[in-house]
């Protein structure tokens, strides 16, 4: 299977080399991205540099659609239209990998806080592969029919650049997509490689705040107090039963509480504890169950300690929801080989995550767009055996270690997503 997969994709490779991206000019936008990462919802300078090379190359571009988006059109004839997405924004991390081409950014964050910023999640190589994607299907216009979507999307990080870009008319004022398609690396899977999970592929995400009030005073008085530190120890506790006695066992879910902070002196019982939870499920409905019963519980122990009504513990899902990425298994089904012949090698199938990813909210506008977001490895496979043999573990997305491969992460995922659109663009 592999040599019959190999020759296929020579064959691919033959059509396709008199005209491909240049690797060197791809591999020099990779370094001049990370080396210049720009925080979510701060991507000026990132999408006009997009944006002019996809100009350059013949696209119609609309510039600022969801603040500081970019939708680029190519219409070559008729047929179907994709619309393929790259997000752009970094991370607020502080570099750490040493590389020639790291980053030294110090910036300010969407609040104005002073802080590093880092493309500790790959948003480089995914704007890189792009670029090398819409070269290789403007050169291959004769291969192909319909309208090619391209787009550049803030704020992935927060969970918002999705919704920014819908809400400001992305499937009304342009093109509405027949398919859908993105990609993501990946910290674990080898360069080289391209994964896929058919379904849910990725996680609902919420983030919740819990402010649990109480009535401070002296610690050697605590009867004469309402302490919020062993309510919301008790909070913390009670939350573990919404997965373990609430939740379907067959049913995935999370609720992780990230943080807690009270209290300012050990002899003094403070008036105030602050929660931070994330919230992970796939189905809406055990979404709902969980957001839900996390209200109930905060509610029935405030009154259960005895707190005034205006003292009970508020709770506050904030305006980070990101959708649960499903990917359509038809869809999906259909690529694994285009994708496979393309690489050279077979497509893996890979288990879900719950991690977060804001590219479900594109399949989530009705009538549902089918979607699918591939995974495309990104460590070199050195690097892997190495770990291996040493126990030790890989630098994970959003870690200040992380450095994709980069040349054959970029090679294999533009090969894989033109591969992908000639294939649902073909006459």
């Amino acid at each position: 299977m592999r040599n019959m997969l190999v020759g296929t994709a020579l064959g691919l490779a033959a059509l396709l080399a008199p005209n491909t991206a240049n690797a060197e000019d791809l591999l020099k936008l990779y370094k001049y991205l990370h080396a210049n990462p720009e925080l979510s919802r701060m991507e000026v300078k990132t999408s006009a540099l997009l944006a002019d090379k996809l100009e350059a190359l013949g696209f119609e571009i609309t510039r600022n659609v969801g603040e500081t988006g970019v939708v680029a059109i190519l219409k070559n004839g008729s047929g179907p239209t994709i619309m393929i997405r790259a997000d752009m924004d970094a991370l607020p991390v502080r570099e750490q990998t040493g590389l020639s081409y790291a980053s030294t950014v110090m910036t300010k964050d969407y609040e104005g806080n002073d802080v590093p910023a880092m493309h500790a999640c790959g948003h480089d190589i995914h704007m890189t592969v792009l670029i090398g994607t819409a070269e290789n299907l403007v050169a291959q216009k004769a291969n192909w029919s319909g309208t090619l979507i391209l787009i550049l999307q803030p704020a992935e990080e927060l969970g918002q650049g999705a919704r920014l870009m819908i809400n400001d008319g992305l499937f009304t004022r342009f093109p509405r997509p027949d398919y859908n398609i993105a990609l993501h690396d990946s910290a674990s899977l080898a360069s080289g490689q391209v994964g896929i999970t058919a379904g849910y592929a990725m996680a609902n995400v919420d983030s919740v705040d819990i402010i649990v009030h109480g009535i401070g005073g002296h610690g050697a008085y605590p009867h004469m107090t309402k302490d919020p530190v062993v309510l919301a120890a008790q909070i913390v506790t009670s939350l573990q039963t919404i997965v373990s006695r609430e939740t379907s066992p067959l049913d995935a879910a999370v609720v992780t509480v990230g943080s807690i902070h009270g209290g300012t002196k050990h002899n003094i019982i403070s008036d105030e504890v602050r929660l931070q939870l994330t919230l992970r499920s796939y189905t809406d409905e055990v979404r709902a169950n969980t957001i839900a019963s996390i209200k109930r519980i905060v509610d029935g122990l405030g009154r259960a300690y005895g707190l005034p009504e205006d003292k009970l513990p508020a709770v506050k899902v904030k305006d980070e929801y990101t959708p649960a990425l499903y990917n359509n298994p038809d869809l999906a089904e259909r690529m694994n080989p285009v994708i496979s012949n393309a690489i050279g090698v077979e497509v893996q199938t890979l288990s879900p995550v719950m991690g977060g990813e804001d590219f479900g909210q594109y399949g989530r506008v009705e009538p549902k767009i089918p979607g699918l977001l591939f995974v495309l490895g990104a460590v070199a496979p050195q690097t892997i055996k190495d770990a291996k043999e040493a126990g030790t573990n890989l630098p994970s997305l959003h870690s200040p270690f992380f450095a994709p491969d980069p040349e054959p992460t970029i090679e294999t995922g533009v090969k894989a997503m033109t591969a992908v659109a000639l294939d649902l663009l073909k006459k």
